[in-house]
């Protein structure tokens, strides 16, 4: 649908249609090579650095666009685009006493895209502008603990739920452009692209174990997403609310959220490098007289642990810690979470399992229990949850999973994150079953040679075996692993520096498809332009101990033995929202 100013539509003869034809195929295919993503994701680098600058200057240094520049801009734009046009000539404005201030004189409504404009460069000059700070919304319970930006959220992350007792923190350039957003019903979402450097080179998805930019030098779509959601209103306790969210990403990065039975033949059939899926789709019901507030939530949500999430804006980083990659990522089923005291929070819900749709066969009944204790008025938390309670059966990412979680707000401008968690699958198929030795990796690898001949349970498609007993057809698989971040902001909120270290033990090499210990370091920054623009390069060493893990070479489009223990990146992403 065409957005149109108010005063007349540009007559079909003064569209050159054939010029813009030929414009769009050449931009089409320019998108299609790949070539547009280098200078886009470079000039945005650029302008969040100038900003980054500007916001630490003395003050005074900033100029503030002036209004009729900025209209004027903003028009011509809109004439540039066809359909939608702005007249040289003001249309007459409803007389006005001569009595009243000059400033009671209405103004010309803008058009959707000038009010878009100017919702970023609102954003943009927050700290130069003049305007005033916006009042904090009413929250119920102790303090945010954290700002955002420069972090994910001001509350330290669980998922399964609302954040009983916060506001709506959220303002969107889309919503701002739509109705200045005051409807509880919102859109929006971003673009991701990112690109590394890497010391592997030798196969499509060589980066493993780094998540999410696999492919070796290389810029790629990591993820678009977009939401349409309504959420509860939980500071008040005098009545029933419900909220919603429906919620989905294009990219590379569907490669690490998908489930199976939901659209996972992109995936598990054909390999897809770029694939969409349907993150989240929830109801939530918000009960204020069960103790200081419920909320139930119904339908496909993010997996209640974990320090990171599958969207790129919920993550200090762009790269994921291995401990976060190879755990859970989503649940489809019924979570209730209940906020006790100003101390104690609880979760309780049922599952169909890690990554699995309750429609399919490789369902399995999950349940989970969880509990948060906060102190120091909020800036301390520690939460324990067990999140898959099942057999553990080995099936499609059917794990057994506990986790321990603890934050700490050093001070104003410091705070740590460490999580750790233990897991496992059993009667999962052998991989070295009848092979002395069983080798893993290089030239020489042979692991799997007779997984063909395993049955009960058998190998499945994108869910590893495990490297045991060459005299077991099946065995137990477990493994653990302990990450930390140190996190720092400065330059006024606008910036923050990441430290990130961890190690993970991969006892059967279920999880990962090397049998071995990996520890992994990083060091990074988000920058941010506003709060709509973060840039965040980073630098990551990782290392396996036992064996090769990193460099697999790709055989028949899948990755093949890994052939070096150690990996060097440069990475980088743009997160862009509207």
């Amino acid at each position: 649908m065409a957005w149109y100013s108010r005063e007349r539509e540009l007559p079909p003869d003064t569209i050159a249609e054939p010029a813009l034809a030929k414009i769009e195929a050449i931009t089409l295919q320019f998108v299609k090579q790949r070539y547009l993503r280098i200078p886009l994701l470079f000039l945005a680098a650029t302008l969040v650095c100038i900003q980054c600058g500007a916001a630490s200057g003395p003050a005074g240094r900033d100029v503030v666009p002036d209004e009729s520049s900025i209209d004027s801009f903003t028009g011509s734009l809109l004439d540039m685009t066809p359909g939608v046009t702005v007249d040289a000539q003001a249309s007459p404005q409803t007389p006005v006493p001569a009595s009243l201030p000059a400033a009671t004189v209405p103004k010309q409504e803008r058009g959707f895209f000038t009010r878009l404009g100017h919702a970023y460069l609102d954003d943009w000059t927050v700290d130069s502008n003049g305007a005033p700070a916006a009042p904090e919304p009413a929250r119920r319970g102790t303090p945010p603990p954290l700002n955002s930006p420069p972090f994910p959220s001001v509350d330290w992350p669980i998922g399964g739920t609302v954040e009983l007792g916060a506001p709506d923190y959220g303002s969107y350039m889309l919503m701002q452009a739509i109705n200045e957003n005051h409807s509880r019903l919102k859109v929006y979402g971003w673009f991701d692209i990112g690109g590394n450097a890497s010391t592997s080179n030798k196969g499509r998805y060589a980066n493993n174990e780094t998540a999410y930019d696999v492919i070796p030098n290389s810029i790629q779509l990591d993820q678009v997403a977009l939401y349409l959601e309504r959420l509860p209103d939980t500071v008040q306790q005098s009545h029933y609310d419900w909220g919603f969210r429906l919620a989905g990403i294009y990219g590379l990065d569907y490669r690490y959220t998908t489930a199976k039975g939901i659209f996972s033949q992109q995936l598990l059939s054909s390999n897809n490098t770029y694939g969409f899926d349907p993150v989240m789709y929830y109801l939530d019901l918000y009960v204020p007289k069960v103790a200081q507030g419920m909320d139930i939530r119904v339908g496909r949500y993010i997996s209640l642990p974990d320090i990171e999430a599958q969207l790129a804006p919920n993550n200090y980083t762009y790269s994921h810690s291995i401990t976060y990659t190879y755990d859970c990522y989503t649940q489809n089923g019924v979570n209730t979470t209940t906020k006790l005291s100003d101390h104690w929070m609880v979760q309780a819900g049922v599952s169909a399992g890690c990554e699995s749709a309750p429609w399919i066969a490789n369902a399995k009944l999950t349940g989970n229990a969880c509990a948060d204790y906060s102190w120091s008025n909020g800036g301390d938390s520690l939460y324990a949850c067990a999140n898959s309670i099942n057999s553990g059966k080995y099936a499609y990412n059917n794990l057994a999973a506990y986790y321990l979680t603890y934050y700490h707000k050093i001070n104003a401008t410091w705070h740590t994150d460490t999580e750790s968690w233990y897991q496992y699958e059993r009667d999962v198929p052998n991989l070295c079953y009848g092979l002395t030795p069983c080798i893993s990796y290089g030239s020489n690898a042979n692991i799997g040679a007779n997984a063909g001949t395993i049955t009960g349970p058998a190998l499945l498609t994108g869910a590893n075996g495990a490297q045991c007993n060459p005299l077991a057809t099946h065995c137990f698989a477990p493994d653990y692993a302990i990450v930390n971040y140190i996190e720092h902001e400065f330059n006024h909120h606008h910036s923050s520096l990441n430290i990130r270290n961890e190690f993970v033990d991969d006892l059967k090499g279920q999880r990962t498809g090397s049998k071995t210990r990996y520890s992994e370091h990083l060091a990074g920054l988000d920058l941010w332009l506003g709060g709509t623009v973060t840039f965040r390069p980073e630098l990551r060493y990782e290392h396996s101990y036992d064996v090769p893990a990193y460099d697999s070479p790709s055989v028949d489009g899948v990755s093949g033995p890994p052939t070096k223990k150690s990996q060097l990146t440069m990475a980088g992403d743009i997160i862009w929202h509207f």
